[in-house]
């Protein structure tokens, strides 16, 4: 993951926040103006998968280069307050966090971006969502045990750390993937993510 901001702090501190999430390695820091169109080919671990764009207090400067890297890199971006956050998904952002959304919120966000969805911190959800006359349900719901298992498929955790997670064996998490995958008609765990976002059955 590519983290982006004016300011050197910020940019350490959200690093660290992602740092300490499951799955995430943070390939880059750079100011806005370095972010593009070159920045994706430079990091030492390799292109990132996504970039996490902190704007600062009040967005000002930086849409441009906000719009050049969206162009080839999802971007979830950290902003001020409800204008800001649609000025930039406007500019191309796929996500808008709140400044004070924590590492796991973060990262999960950044794994949502990079399965083509759009994320909004739920301070800004409800002025943004799309009003759903009849919303998709399930043909047979997920059991209790099976939502955990898919709130923790969201978090990026392989079969084996969530059974460590659950205290099951590998076994019984693999069957429970295997459930899911059916009830919601898909094919991989990927897919079965942004069902359940579509179903509303987990918030990212």
């Amino acid at each position: 993951m590519l983290v982006v901001s004016g300011d050197p702090l910020a940019r350490a501190g959200l690093s660290l926040l992602l740092g300490g999430q499951d799955g995430i390695a943070v390939s880059g820091q750079v100011a806005p103006d370095e972010a593009w169109p070159d920045i994706t080919d430079t990091s030492d671990l390799g292109a990132p998968h996504a970039a996490l764009w902190d704007l600062g207090l009040g967005l000002r400067t930086g849409l441009e280069e906000l719009r050049a890297l969206s162009a080839g890199l999802p971007v979830v971006a950290v902003v001020a307050d409800e204008t800001d956050a649609r000025e930039a998904l406007a500019a191309g952002a796929r996500g808008a966090l709140s400044r004070n959304a924590d590492g796991e919120l973060l990262a999960a966000a950044l794994r949502a971006a990079t399965l083509g969805l759009i994320v909004l911190d739920e301070v800004y959800a409800r002025s943004f969502a799309p009003v759903q006359a009849e919303p998709p349900t399930l043909a047979e719901p997920l059991t209790p045990r099976e939502l955990e298992v898919l709130q923790r498929l969201t978090q990026g955790l392989s079969n084996k750390q969530i059974a460590q997670r659950l205290g099951v064996s590998d076994h019984t998490v693999k069957f429970h993937v295997n459930s899911i995958l059916g009830k919601l008609g898909v094919q991989s765990r990927s897919e079965a993510i942004v069902q359940a976002v579509r179903l509303g059955l987990v918030v990212l």
